[in-house]
């Protein structure tokens, strides 16, 4: 069986990942052996090529918009991941937000990292803001520390499609992420397929620009549940079309209309992806802790994994 290492390598087409984001901290011990045993359940019956493990951070400091569920610090991904998760044998993939970090704490990771004997993978994200940047190391000295310290750690990075409709430059910023060791990319939640859209056409026009081949780009998406998750999406900086947002709105089922709208997105993304030789994968999370949404997240994960692997399609 290939190895989600030799996938990335290999820059291969349609790897599986599915998402999730740890307890928050205060949680009680027997709470936390639940949400455990949950996740360990739910994940072990997806034919995942790996786990991504969301460290989240307030970004408050991002827009002026009031949060509309409030902020809980989580147990750090890495910790969570290495302890509770340690009997699940998918990959994990650990989103490291490098603004919290002081050099000498990223690099103490990093060589932690080069110690590890089985396959490590990471994303590096940037700060929310300018304000948030400046309290740790940046972006570009942590991907300079992961190479010289952690040559072995397959490193990723961030695309959001929404950043490339303002000025058509985020494909710019994953080729700079590329030549600074970025193997794979992963990216925020998708519900705008003309946004994503420009975005892989202009990467493949670049990379063909620079006869250079490309890495694989892992497109998230998520169910939307109720008008509360909508808003906290949008929040989060999720662009939702004017019609997509009042077809969610006035649905019948909201979370039901959610999940078939991200299929089709999903269906149109492999396919013009496919064509423009770009290997797309999935990946799937809920941000809500709803048991409904996150039912629904295993569903669409089956759902586009299916799609995305079946011979002869945009694979």
């Amino acid at each position: 069986m290939t190895t989600l290492a030799e996938k990335i390598l290999a820059k291969s087409p349609g790897i599986c990942l599915y998402g999730i984001t740890p307890p928050k901290r205060a949680i009680g011990d027997e709470a936390l052996r639940t949400v455990v045993e949950a996740q360990l359940a739910r994940i072990s019956a997806l034919a995942v090529d790996g786990l991504v493990v969301y460290d989240i951070e307030d970004e408050s400091s991002r827009t002026d918009v009031p949060r509309p569920f409030p902020f809980l610090p989580t147990i750090d991904a890495a910790t969570y991941a290495d302890s509770m998760l340690r009997d699940l044998r998918a990959p994990k993939i650990i989103y490291r937000p490098v603004a919290r970090f002081d050099r000498a704490a990223f690099e103490s990771t990093m060589r932690l990292e080069a110690t590890r004997p089985d396959e490590r993978f990471t994303v590096l994200v940037g700060a929310p803001s300018r304000a948030a940047a400046s309290a740790g190391i940046s972006l570009g000295d942590a991907h300079r520390v992961a190479r010289e310290l952690a040559p072995s750690l397959l490193v990723g990075g961030i695309a959001i499609a929404e950043r490339h409709s303002h000025g058509f430059v985020e494909h710019e910023r994953m080729i700079a992420k590329m030549d600074q060791g970025c193997r794979f990319f992963v990216t925020q939640a998708v519900y705008d397929v003309t946004a994503t859209k420009s975005l892989i056409s202009d990467l493949a026009l670049r990379l063909e620009r620079d006869e250079r081949g490309p890495v694989p780009v892992i497109v998230t998406f998520a169910p939307c549940g109720s008008a509360k998750t909508l808003d906290f999406m949008q929040w989060l900086g999720i662009a939702f079309p004017r019609w997509l947002q009042n077809d969610l709105r006035r649905a019948r089922d909201i979370l039901e209309a959610s999940v078939a709208l991200a299929i089709r997105i999903g269906e149109e993304l492999f396919e013009y992806a496919h064509a423009l030789g770009i290997p797309l994968g999935i990946n799937v999370e809920s941000v809500s802790v709803r048991k409904a949404e996150i039912d629904a997240s295993v569903a669409l994960f089956d759902a586009l994994a299916t799609r995305l692997r079946v011979p002869g399609s945009s694979r």
